[in-house]
């Protein structure tokens, strides 16, 4: 298995991918607004990946934040808000916003998990500072990290109820970029003492599954490199100092961000110490290079996989999806 997790290109694989991902066996897959029509489209691809792997609990990722982060939507599909309204309830009922995240998150699980997705990238743990990037902007839960770390904790375990595994990012936080990773590299120029607030959240939930590096420069640790590319910042700081365990998956290695061909880039970020490499684009070329360069996974890798997966073997908690939704709505009418 290639430590890697690749995107698909269309509503169905084609002819072309079958092959390549039969020869290639990626650890996972992840899908996007290209790939989701309606119910019935979905479940059949996320069947034949399955098929295609031979892995019935092989992950398959999608970005459902809720707001605008949402690749599953109407009419088709119910939005969902975006984490800072979460936020917004907890400025006046602390309790109240933590169950109506929770309830909130697993209805959304339950929507992820008809259609065989099984992984879900969500929450962010970022604390926003005023000037943060519109990147992250109203994805993000607040600026303060007990909040932040309590709505993240709740959303982990509504999607754990919901059936599906939550991915905390972005390691070890983005909430001081001024810049679109997407678009160029973040520097971060706040000391040691300052960055204590920013991956307090991450400390706060160095339990959680799986988890997502981002492509940020932090001075005060690793002027060089960015933190999905840095030995110091993926094994001091986040494996040491946050102590999280779980699968670490790097954030799109396409990103601008990040320099070099896909496949240097997926080699430096596994270097550095992440356990898989995250491409997103079914760019069939750039995902023939990445799987010629890698190595198979690492036995650690595959045990926090497993680990992961074995937090949802049990499926969906038997629950309504409209009365969840129901009680999320009367608790955010609070706000």
């Amino acid at each position: 298995m290639k430590p890697v997790i690749f995107g698909v290109s269309g509503l169905e694989l084609t002819p072309e991918e079958r092959d390549f991902f039969r020869d290639a066996d990626p650890l996972g897959y992840i899908l996007f607004k290209r790939n989701c029509g309606d119910r019935a489209q979905m479940k059949a691809l996320t069947d034949s990946l399955r098929a295609l792997s031979g892995r019935n609990d092989v992950p398959i990722l999608i970005d459902q934040e809720g707001g605008r982060v949402s690749r599953m939507v109407p009419p088709e599909w119910p939005a969902f808000p975006a984490g800072d309204v979460f936020g917004r309830l907890y400025d006046i009922a602390p309790v109240s916003a933590i169950e109506a995240a929770r309830a909130n998150y697993q209805a959304l699980g339950m929507m992820l998990a008809e259609v065989g997705v099984n992984v879900d990238c969500a929450p962010l743990l970022d604390v926003v500072q005023p000037e943060v990037t519109v990147a992250i902007g109203d994805r993000a839960f607040g600026g303060e990290p007990m909040r932040v770390a309590a709505l993240g904790q709740a959303t982990i375990e509504g999607l754990r109820r919901g059936g599906v595994v939550g991915v905390v990012k972005h390691m070890p936080g983005h909430g001081r970029a001024l810049v679109d990773s997407h678009l160029e590299l973040p520097r971060v120029k706040a000391d040691a003492a300052q960055l204590e607030i920013d991956i307090e959240p991450f400390a706060s939930n160095a339990g959680a599954p799986m988890g997502m590096t981002c492509h940020v420069v932090f001075e005060a640790w690793d002027a060089a490199n960015p933190a999905t590319l840095s030995p110091k910042v993926v094994n001091e700081i986040i494996r040491g100092r946050i102590g999280f365990d779980g699968l670490l998956m790097t954030d799109d290695i396409d990103m601008k961000a990040l320099s070099g061909t896909p496949g240097e880039k997926a080699t430096q970020a596994l270097a550095a110490g992440c356990d898989v490499v995250l491409d997103c684009w079914a760019r069939m070329d750039e995902m023939i290079e990445i799987s010629g360069l890698l190595p198979d996974a690492t036995p650690e890798c595959l045990a926090r996989l497993d680990r992961a997966t074995a937090t949802v073997a049990g499926g969906c908690e038997a629950t309504d999806f409209a009365e969840l939704i129901a009680k999320r709505d009367a608790l955010l009418a609070l706000a």
